[in-house]
């Protein structure tokens, strides 16, 4: 049987949806996600594989002007998927098109990319009637732009699986490039940092979740005992290192029980978790800590 594989990225503002989406796909979930925008840093590969399809969606930060150093990775990041997929998917929020429409810089983006484009429209749950989408749509087919146009919502998993229909028109025929029960090319080191980050953008306000990034100095699967895991999670300065401890340590306790439990829920074993809060001044402009830390 002929296989067919290719990348396809997910790219729009922040806070459209794009990390719902993936989970969706996948049925499990593999993105973090919190309210607050910027929460995904890093470009996450998704593998959704099915009979003779093996589709890699890429998850990306969302698109702003970059203000310093994490950022213009960040902005690398989306880049960078654009360059190396198949198929590109702009997410939009349902609500957000009828209140504005598409930014003039998101649509330069769009028609400097060569390759097939398809728009997806999410949150439609959020409409009073779902038909009110319905101008856009047609205003979003006469740009020229895209090759088809989906709405969806992804948090109610509704009309995703005639998204997947629409995208897997455009996929290649090509060999698969992973076994069939990959989900991910990220390891478990990378996906217990980022349960702790999300605990820290639910439980922190402001600026806090912002300046903080999450590092696993240890991770040891003991056989007939808790594994073991130690993280570091690093903030800019002194004074937001007391606000994550908490008076007493209780705001470092409550990160580590609701982390611990999302851990465990996730690898299906009982866990160690020990946290450390550090200082690294400025590390979110400085490039070298930023590589050090996987940026």
């Amino acid at each position: 049987m002929q296989t067919k594989c290719g990348f396809v990225a997910i790219i729009g503002k922040p806070n459209e949806g794009k990390s719902t989406l993936l989970n969706a796909i996948l049925g499990t979930k593999l993105s973090i996600i919190t309210p607050k925008p910027q929460t995904t840093r890093k470009k996450i590969l998704g593998i959704h594989t099915i009979n003779n399809l093996q589709i890699i969606f890429t998850d990306t930060p969302g698109i702003i002007k970059p203000k310093y150093e994490l950022q213009k990775v960040m902005m690398d990041y989306v880049d960078e998927s654009i360059k190396e997929c198949d198929l590109l998917i702009y997410l939009i929020a349902a609500d957000k098109l009828i209140e504005k429409d598409i930014p003039g810089y998101m649509i330069d983006l769009l028609n400097n990319y060569q390759n097939k484009k398809i728009a997806v429209i999410n949150k439609i749950d959020l409409l009073e009637n779902k038909k009110d989408v319905l101008p856009y749509i047609a205003k979003m087919h006469s740009m020229n732009i895209f090759e088809d146009i989906v709405p969806i919502s992804a948090l109610h998993n509704d009309n995703v699986d005639r998204m997947l229909e629409v995208i897997t028109k455009f996929i290649p025929e090509a060999p698969f490039l992973y076994d069939d029960d990959m989900l991910s090319t990220q390891n478990e080191r990378f996906f217990v940092s980022e349960i702790i980050r999300e605990t820290i953008f639910e439980e922190f306000e402001e600026e806090i979740p912002y300046s903080t990034e999450v590092q696993i100095n240890t991770f040891n699967e003991r056989e007939g005992q808790k594994w073991f895991i130690a993280a570091d999670i690093i903030i800019e300065r002194t004074s937001q290192k007391k606000i994550i401890i908490g008076e007493n340590g209780a705001g470092i306790k409550k990160i580590g029980a609701i982390s611990r439990q999302k851990i465990e829920e996730h690898l299906g074993a009982e866990i160690f978790l020990q946290l450390f809060v550090k200082v690294r001044n400025k590390w979110r402009d400085d490039k070298s800590k930023l590589k050090f830390m996987g940026y």
